[in-house]
């Protein structure tokens, strides 16, 4: 029986997906050690492991690095003299006649030539993907349009397919072979179906990343007007009767200020989510005197959690501007901040004695903060803002839990998988 190429099983092993590739080498190799393996076991295998090697880079969209780490394998996958991948140029650069000439001079940019032939055909790649740019289709590229001076050139023929990314033609994949056939077409096209794949789940991961960091300006929509203006106002109350403790207060919001403006990305310790709030407290407890009290009660095993960055502060900020602005009377308003071990967790909790709220109505101001609706409060869209980045980070189970009730105050809990962080996209 004649050895089978790793092109002969492409059209079939490439939509297997991730879930069957794992079964696959399992399977394969206990087939080995049984000494039953097949040449085309062997063959399906090394295709689903070139499979997996491509698609890291992949990950991180369509560019010329990603192009050039990807290119090695996908010609390995279909057994080409060369591959070429081709990125469409943008149609919003330029304005108007200028964007027109320049989008008739370069209807697309070469990322990556592997191969043989570079020097005979790579300059001309992409002419020949710019018919599959403009119409989304495959096609095959003639000999007539390939001929070189090279006598040993084997590249006879290109096969053209599509990258599209939600529905959007973003360049093309071009396997450059001795002879075109129905099965190597079929195969070009399904290896370009499966790189479009990967570049959508970029795109994906792209669209994450731009939301966390929305959601994240939001909070600091939130904490800016009201509290910046709040606090300096308590410090420059002091500056003439307490000099002292203005400049202390003064420190300890511009060391507030310098953390909650970090990265948006990134994650931080409990601990230092603590410091940050102790010194929001601070600054709170010079504007409310006494009637403020609050408390920090942590287990030292748990201090050293990551957690996710500005997950607690605005936990914290809710409670005392819906507590404070509920409470009647002189009365002591205490916030209390508990953090114990709880095996493979750290459960933590924010509660105060405030007024505390119908349930009802608090998961109708978190529902309307949650979808963009204009039925939320500022402490609304915090609460609403940290529970939707727990359930993207850890899952639905770590959503946050509210304890509330007419006249029963609230406690806000919220529980942080101790192995599982930096999470956020980069």
């Amino acid at each position: 029986m004649s050895a089978l190429s790793v092109f002969d099983v492409v059209t079939h092993a490439v939509v297997t997906g991730s879930a069957v590739s794992a079964a696959a080498l399992c399977w394969w190799l206990r087939v080995r050690r049984s000494g039953l393996g097949a040449v085309a076991d062997e063959v399906t295998f090394a295709t689903l492991h070139t499979i997996s090697r491509a698609a890291p880079s992949l990950r991180n969209g369509l560019t010329r690095e990603s192009a050039r780490k990807a290119a090695r394998d996908l010609r390995s996958l279909l057994g080409a003299e060369a591959v070429a991948v081709v990125a469409a140029a943008r149609s919003g650069e330029g304005r108007g006649a200028a964007r027109e000439a320049a989008r008739e001079a370069e209807c697309c940019r070469l990322l990556v030539w592997e191969g043989a032939g570079g020097p005979g055909h790579s300059a001309d790649a992409p002419a020949h993907v710019r018919q599959v740019l403009a119409t989304g289709r495959a096609r095959v590229v003639p000999a007539e349009l390939l001929s070189c001076d090279d006598p040993r050139c084997r590249i006879r023929v290109a096969v053209v397919a599509p990258l599209a990314v939600d529905g959007r033609v973003e360049g093309a994949l071009a396997a450059y072979v001795a002879g075109a056939s129905a099965a190597r077409v079929r195969a070009v096209s399904e290896v370009a179906r499966w790189l479009s794949g990967q570049l959508e789940l970029a795109e994906l991961d792209s669209s994450r990343t731009r939301l966390a960091e929305a959601e994240m300006r939001a909070l600091r929509a939130q904490i800016s007007p009201h509290f910046v203006y709040n606090s300096l106002t308590t410090i420059a109350s002091f500056v003439r009767t307490d000099p002292e403790r203005a400049r202390d207060l003064l420190l300890d919001f511009a060391d507030f200020a310098r953390y909650s403006f970090r990265n948006p990305r990134d994650f931080t310790t409990l601990a230092e989510e603590l410091r940050s709030i102790d010194r929001y407290l601070l600054l709170e407890r010079a504007r409310f005197g006494d009637r403020l009290r609050f408390s920090v009660e942590v287990a030292p095993e748990v201090l050293p959690v990551t957690v996710p960055f500005l997950s607690l502060q605005p936990l914290v900020e809710n409670a005392i501007r819906h507590g404070m602005d509920d409470a009647r009377g002189p009365e002591p308003f205490h916030v209390r901040i508990v953090g114990r071990d709880a095996g493979t967790e750290a459960a933590i909790s924010v509660e105060d004695d405030g007024a505390g709220m119908d349930p009802d109505r608090l998961l109708e101001i978190l529902t309307a903060a949650g979808t963009g609706g204009s039925g939320g409060s500022g402490a609304g869209i915090g609460l609403a803002n940290v529970d939707e980045r727990m359930r993207q980070l850890y899952g639905e189970a770590f959503g946050l839990t509210v304890e509330t009730g007419l006249g029963a105050g609230t406690k806000v809990n919220l529980r942080v998988p101790k192995n599982r962080a930096g999470l956020f996209p980069r």
